[in-house]
């Protein structure tokens, strides 16, 4: 069995998934069907914040929380809605946004550069 990197299965998921600039997520915000979605860990927003109504789903239970058989899934995941989700740098949305495809879910996106680059783009901070 081949060994692959954390950097191959990123580089894959890329080549598999939507990547959004944080200027065209921005935009798409501005429809009701969209949800944004953050999936850094709680420490990581007790410390820079959030993007002004993004859902907060961490990385490690995305699929659950999507999953509308499991116990802990979160309605704003479902619905038909597109998803785009972020992460701090652009890596672990990447690979949740593969899950969500790979689940059945669409439309789904990511954002390259994650957190930093919406806040550089002009995307509200709220506290988390």
């Amino acid at each position: 069995m081949t060994t692959k990197s954390a950097k191959d299965l990123v580089a894959e998921a890329n080549r598999e998934v939507t990547t959004l600039s944080a200027e065209e997520a921005l935009a798409r915000l501005a429809r009701t069907d969209t949800v944004l979605v953050d999936v850094r860990e709680s420490e990581e927003l007790a410390k820079t914040g959030r993007i002004a109504g993004a859902v907060h789903v961490p990385r490690g239970v995305l699929e659950f929380q999507a999953d509308p058989a499991s116990p802990t899934h979160k309605a704003e995941l479902g619905g038909g809605r597109s998803l785009i989700l972020y992460c701090a740098s652009g890596n672990r949305s990447a690979l949740a946004a593969k899950a969500l495809q790979e689940m059945g879910l669409a439309p789904v996106a990511h954002v390259a550069g994650g957190f930093a680059a919406l806040e550089k783009a002009g995307g509200v901070v709220e506290p988390a």
